[in-house]
């Protein structure tokens, strides 16, 4: 294994995610912070207001907490954390102080 900062299993929908042999996948650095902040507003339960809300100034209201949620992530550089709407949803990014932009769905 490289050199990393941070490691973690890799979860997707809820569960560990496995290689051809059945082993846990480590991710590590910008997508393990990508990982950490996902958790971190699914646990706060600002992603299913956001799904729940029809205004759109609560939307917004919703939108900047979850971004101020990302910038107490001490990984991360304040004030450039933005949400982007787009086809398939909308897409948080961010910048680190170490590895660069991380960027997850919402």
């Amino acid at each position: 294994m490289t050199n990393s900062v941070y490691r973690d299993l890799w979860i997707e929908n809820g569960d560990v995610v496995l290689d051809a042999g059945r082993n846990p996948i480590i991710i590590t650095d910008a997508a393990c912070i990508a990982q950490d902040i996902k958790h971190a507003i699914l646990e706060s339960g600002l992603a299913v207001e956001l799904v729940a809300e029809r205004s759109p100034t609560e939307i917004s209201d919703i939108e900047y907490r979850i971004i101020m949620l990302a910038e107490m992530d001490i990984r991360i550089v304040p004030g450039t954390a933005e949400i982007t709407l787009l086809e398939d949803g909308r897409l948080l990014s961010a910048s680190t102080y170490e590895f660069g932009d991380v960027k997850t769905w919402l």
